[in-house]
């Protein structure tokens, strides 16, 4: 039994997981109701588009960020209900005249709904929504009683004791 060369199974066996756990999460990604796998766009899964809010304390005002690239300003709607914002659409695939053979298709298509909680003081009534480049950002004025305000930490000096 010379020149055996033992083999490490733990990688081995790290690297099956990965195998196995790709595989699965491809089939969860493709699957069509009948079990049969198909190339995106996948039909249960809707689009999500990305988005970051904040508070500007220059301008004071709430800024809410959404990338919609692709999507017609048309088929997006903005709301605003109590103090909760709402931006729905959808990405519409749109069908080629031609039949083609994906070798890689990753965008996502579908209807979207995403809902935001308000900070205190967002001035609703003056709500703007801008479209740019794929952009959708949503501003309104905020109430400069709701910005933070930092407060200075005074030190107090220490008493000496006194000399008997």
């Amino acid at each position: 039994m010379t020149g055996m060369v033992l083999r490490d199974t733990l990688f081995d066996d790290l690297f099956d997981v990965r195998r196995e756990f790709d595989r699965a999460f491809r089939r969860l990604l493709t699957a069509t109701p009948n079990g049969k796998e198909q190339m995106a766009p996948w039909g249960a899964f809707n689009f999500v588009p990305a988005i970051e809010s904040y508070l500007d304390k220059d301008g004071k005002k709430y800024v809410c960020k959404v990338a919609l690239p692709g999507i017609e300003p048309k088929e997006v709607q903005v709301s605003v209900q109590g103090n909760m914002l709402t931006i729905t659409g959808e990405r519409k695939l749109t069908k080629e005249t031609k039949e083609v053979n994906y070798l890689c298709q990753e965008f996502a298509y579908g209807k979207f709904e995403r809902e935001f909680e308000l900070p205190e003081g967002v001035n609703a009534e003056k709500m703007n929504a801008e479209y740019v480049n794929g952009v959708l950002e949503v501003t309104a004025p905020i109430a400069a009683v709701a910005l933070p305000k930092k407060i200075e930490v005074k030190t107090v000096p220490i008493a000496r004791p006194m000399a008997a």
